[in-house]
């Protein structure tokens, strides 16, 4: 799907503010309501945009510690990637994970009620047949930055 600039800003701006109003977006963007709002819906359908939420403050609403682990598998077939990947889908205190190139095969985000709980997560999963060869924790000691959404380029025009 080819992006125009009008489609660009009005991804930015949704990034930003999920609950502008349909008019006060057209107008952001220099069009009409009627064009804006089919240029939203058919972003959405496209798969452009895949949905719309409140960013919660943790510290606020339950206190939850944060939680970045490397972690490199002893195998790398098929298989052992899916069974990790699967035991990451099915564990709630895994809020992100990324497959990464460079020494290690994931990146993966959890928080957790505390460090003891961390640790008591960890140790399930080593002692399953995950097939985890080692690990790094890093433990967040503060959110220097945290950002909506992507930063989007703009088209030159």
């Amino acid at each position: 799907m080819k992006l125009d600039r009008y489609d660009l800003k009005i991804l930015e701006i949704l990034s930003h503010d999920g609950r502008i109003t349909k008019s006060r977006l057209a107008e952001a963007i220099n069009l009409s309501v009627s064009p804006c709002w089919e240029r939203v819906k058919r972003l959405e359908k496209a798969g452009v945009i895949e949905g719309y939420g409140a960013r919660l403050n943790s510290d606020v609403v339950v206190k939850r510690t944060p939680v970045w682990v490397q972690v490199e598998l002893k195998q790398h077939n098929a298989e052992s990637l899916a069974r990790f990947e699967q035991c990451v889908n099915e564990t709630p205190d895994v809020v992100e994970c990324f497959a990464i190139g460079g020494g290690m095969d994931y990146l993966v985000k959890i928080e957790a009620d505390s460090i003891d709980a961390y640790q008591r997560l960890i140790d399930r999963w080593l002692v399953s047949d995950l097939g985890i060869e080692r690990y790094f924790t890093y433990i967040v000691t503060k959110a220097v930055k945290r950002q909506a959404g992507p930063a989007l380029p703009m088209l030159n025009e």
